[in-house]
């Protein structure tokens, strides 16, 4: 009994201290918990606070609808339209690459655009759809839909895509959008409107100038996420502003009529602008390219093909291009001549066909020479002897100083990202540029247009619009309204430049399409009330050498590249001037032979035209 009461004993007491361990132990873990749950309550509460916050609300943003671009009738150069295209869920796919194999059962997919899938997915959380291609036609997204159970993770959607209803026509004006690439991220401080799937951004053109406005504002949906952030549910929406219209000063017609002409030429390119008001009304470029392959990337080979083109149809010549201005800068010279009192309408020289300075023999364009002129006839014929002689006597300086008045030598003040500034040398700028003196063959060759001298088609109708206008110091525009709001352009101010000097010279182009000599004689317009007035110019571009010239060689004989530039500028009508061009063929062998033709044909059509173009359309619209 009493060892009994002793195992009893025994056994209560090894239980009390289990039990008291057990529940130090208790105590212990109890006690370590309340102190992490006070720590996380009372020191971390608010960081964890707003963590959760963060984790169960989530900002997204909406993206804008891009808005049109249109001529100034409201014709639209740039628009919305539809666009079908294809989506992976990568949490879906346990192989993707699988995946996107399967895909080309049933769509042409590049291998440049797997590859950007590929990347695109590693940068993005698995549960964000993301895009494989876009600009899918209806037939192909009904082939993935019916083939759905056997494309895991694949889906179809529908949302916008940017299209140019004039292609060629207008690429190089209103431009064309394109993906966001790494720089536009960090040129933009990294906004993040960007990073929308599918987003687009102004590449070139008009696109890219006025990008912020056209792009809109982004609008923002709070939505309730889980841990992960997966979507559950919208809580509130703030819709996004769609852009704003940009109206050009284009006549989307016109400028159809002019790239189709300029078309019939390897490189070419014309523009035509109002003379008192700056609107330019077409502005075209060839070769040309169709802004809508670059809108969901282009391919390779057509990239390669573009690249490649040696006429480079991205180029956009009228703003970039600058050659020789050659006889189309005689006006600028006779005038210098007037307004410096080196020559009078009466003042005349004798042209023998050519001069001599020093060792040195000029020709003249006319072998046998022009006989007496003066500066009218001299314009008429084209003389070159009569600049030769009388610049000797004006100087470089004077020439350059009365050029920069008309605008050469410095961008135009056009709408546009890109533009070449021309060059116009002096006595100063050889110094500078090569330390060397100033000769006087070099002002020779530089009174008729060659030499350092180089001028953008944009320059020359700038220049032709100034001295038909009445000495005005108008700037060529291109852009007329944004959303319902018409831009004011201040009144140009005057040159200052004598009144009877710039007829003098006007008459001096009128007769070059009219006179009895006149080097654009056989490009006259026939209709009286649409007649023209012009100038031609021949740009040499190689010396055809005296053994070449013995061998009966012409210009035409010689390879294309090395022909010279054909070059016009004209404006009409004569009797009230409104439209001034210019027109540069690039190899064309001569001005009156294959410039002329053109301008006389758009000066032409634009007057067709004129009736319907009196006033600009405008739309209202809600910003």
């Amino acid at each position: 009994m009493d060892n009994l009461i002793k195992d009893k004993g025994k056994r209560s007491l090894s239980f009390t201290r289990r039990a008291f361990v057990l529940g130090g132990l208790q105590v212990g873990i109890l006690g370590v918990l309340g102190s992490r749950l006070a720590w996380l309550q009372v020191v971390e509460g608010q960081k964890y606070k707003t963590l959760a916050e963060q984790n169960r609300i989530n900002v997204k943003l909406l993206a804008p609808e891009r808005a049109e671009i249109t001529d100034r009738f409201g014709v639209p150069l740039a628009i919305n339209q539809q666009d079908f295209r294809v989506l992976i869920l990568p949490e879906q796919t346990e192989n993707i690459l699988e995946a996107l194999k399967k895909l080309t059962q049933y769509i042409d997919l590049e291998p440049h655009e797997i590859e950007r899938t590929l990347k695109n997915i590693k940068k993005s959380a698995r549960f964000v759809p993301i895009e494989i291609k876009n600009g899918l036609s209806r037939e192909a997204v009904s082939k993935i839909d019916v083939n759905l159970p056997d494309l895991p993770g694949i889906m179809t959607d529908t949302g916008q895509k940017r299209s140019y209803p004039f292609k060629e026509a207008t690429a190089h004006l209103a431009g064309y959008v394109g993906a966001v690439s790494e720089d536009d991220v960090e040129k933009e401080n990294k906004n993040p409107i960007l990073n929308l799937p599918g987003f687009r951004i102004g590449k070139s053109g008009i696109e890219k100038l006025y990008d912020p406005i056209l792009r809109g504002e982004a609008g923002q949906a709070e939505m309730e996420v889980n841990v992960v952030g997966r979507e559950i549910r919208t809580l509130s929406e703030k819709p996004s502003h769609s852009g704003r219209r940009v109206t050009l000063t284009i006549d989307a017609e016109l400028q159809r009529y002019v790239q189709r002409r300029l078309d019939e030429e390897q490189s070419a390119s014309a523009l035509i602008m109002d003379i008192h008001t700056g609107a330019v009304y077409a502005m075209g470029s060839s070769p040309s390219f169709d802004p809508n392959y670059f809108v969901n990337g282009i391919s390779l080979e057509r990239w390669e093909e573009i690249q490649s083109n040696p006429s480079y149809p991205l180029n956009n010549k009228v703003l970039t291009g600058q050659y020789p201005p050659a006889s189309t800068f005689k006006m600028i010279v006779a005038l210098a001549f007037l307004e410096n009192n080196i020559a009078t309408l009466n003042t005349k020289t004798y042209c023998p066909g050519f001069i001599k300075l020093g060792r040195d023999k000029f020709h003249c364009w006319k072998k046998w020479g022009h006989g007496s002129t003066n500066v009218i006839s001299a314009l008429e014929e084209s003389c070159d002897v009569y600049f030769y002689e009388l610049s000797m006597k004006l100087g470089i300086d004077k020439i350059a100083e009365m050029a920069k008045r008309f605008g050469f030598g410095e961008k135009t003040g056009i709408e546009a990202l890109q533009e070449k500034n021309g060059m116009v040398p002096s006595i100063a700028w050889k110094k500078e540029r090569y330390n060397e003196g100033w000769h006087m063959g070099e002002t020779v060759v530089s009174s008729i247009g060659q030499g350092y001298m180089l001028a953008t088609p944009a320059q020359l109708a700038v220049m032709t619009a100034r001295l038909v206008n009445g000495g005005f110091a108008v700037e060529p525009r291109m852009v007329a309204a944004i959303g319902s709001e018409k831009i004011v352009y201040p009144q140009w101010p005057s040159m200052g430049l004598d009144p009877n000097h710039l007829s003098t010279v006007v008459r001096g182009m009128e007769k070059v399409m009219e006179g009895n000599r006149g080097t654009a004689r056989a490009s006259q317009i026939t209709n009286e009330t649409m007649k023209m007035g012009g100038k031609t110019g021949t740009a040499q571009v190689k010396r055809i050498t005296a053994q070449q010239r013995a061998a009966g060689v012409k210009n035409e004989d010689l390879s294309w590249e090395d022909r010279h530039h054909a070059l016009f500028v004209g404006y009409a009508p004569l009797d009230n001037p409104r439209y001034a061009c210019s027109v540069v063929v690039e190899h064309g062998i001569g001005g009156s032979r294959t410039a002329a033709p053109l301008a006389r044909d758009i000066l032409e059509e634009a007057q067709r035209r004129a009736p319907a173009d009196t006033e600009l359309a405008v739309k209202t619209e809600t910003v």
